[in-house]
């Protein structure tokens, strides 16, 4: 069996697209302020508190506003940064019409259910820190073969 090895994410993984940038409404304000205006708004500030506090149009404020990233308390689901290569290989997992989600899961837990079988009895070892980026074929084995 060979070893996988997918191609790495580019220089821009995870910047906006270029089309979503061009569909946003131009803000007329510099990004230091913009910056400032968020900061305020996490505070508790009100949009025209921190108009009037930075002394622009509460126009602008509440455009940079509202392209503000907030956090979910619950996140239900994540973004798994994988190569093509490994984004393929759980496709070809996958079951039918399955959610790429379960597919995700049902793998996993296959592997921690098989290396749990493999595991001898008694106290396991702490992990060992790899030095080679040379994966065992051993630990490859949901791989096809190729």
């Amino acid at each position: 069996m060979t070893a996988f090895h997918g191609k790495p994410p580019g220089g821009g993984a995870g910047e906006m697209s270029r089309r979503t940038e061009r569909l946003r409404p131009a803000i007329a304000l510099r990004p230091a302020q913009v910056r400032q205006a968020r900061h305020l708004r996490r505070l508790g500030a009100e949009p025209e508190q921190i108009a009037t506090a930075l002394g622009v149009a509460t126009e602008e404020i509440e455009k940079a506003l509202v392209q503000m990233r907030s956090r979910r308390p619950e996140t239900t689901r994540g973004t798994l940064n994988v190569t093509l290569a490994a984004h393929q290989l759980f496709l070809s997992e996958r079951i039918g019409d399955e959610p790429l989600w379960k597919t995700v899961d049902r793998v996993i837990d296959e592997l921690l259910r098989l290396r749990g079988e493999k595991a001898p009895p008694g106290p396991t070892p702490p992990p060992r820190r790899r030095t080679g980026s040379q994966v065992p074929a051993d630990q490859l084995s949901l791989l096809p073969n190729t």
